[in-house]
């Protein structure tokens, strides 16, 4: 798999997660961060030609988004083709730790509102039909 990839992909997920009420704060920004660096980075070994850790690509990829004021839909849809096209190397663990990532910065502001909680339960949702996929080949 392309862990690059996965890593942008990832940060595009969090985007939705974090904009779609229609605003970041500065806490679902910081909370992005902490889940980066003591998360993500301490849990992947590969870097790129420049040895940036990859999971840096998730909070580079967020940032973009925000900058360029991003569609929440067109990300969230991304991360889920991608993780569609790929979910051979989506593995038990990987889907725990989307979740877990996005669950966690769901909460950063004032706890979870109602537009974050319906895209949680989606994501929930598609990552579970993987699941149910790999248990059926």
């Amino acid at each position: 798999m392309l862990y690059k990839e996965f890593y942008s992909e990832l940060g595009k997920l969090l985007y939705a997660v974090a904009d779609i009420d229609g605003i970041i704060t500065q806490k679902e920004k910081e909370k992005l961060q902490e889940i980066v660096r003591l998360e993500l980075v301490p849990a992947e070994k590969r870097t790129d030609e420049f040895g940036t850790d990859l999971a840096f690509y998730s909070e580079i990829e967020f940032d973009f988004l925000d900058e360029e004021i991003g569609d929440v839909d067109s990300a969230f849809n991304s991360f889920i083709s991608f993780v569609e096209e790929h979910q051979t190397a989506f593995d038990d663990k990987m889907i725990r730790v989307c979740l877990h990532v996005a669950r966690e910065l769901a909460a950063a502001y004032r706890g979870v509102n109602k537009k974050e909680k319906a895209i949680v339960e989606l994501l929930k949702h598609k990552l579970e039909n993987l699941e149910l996929k790999h248990a059926h080949k």
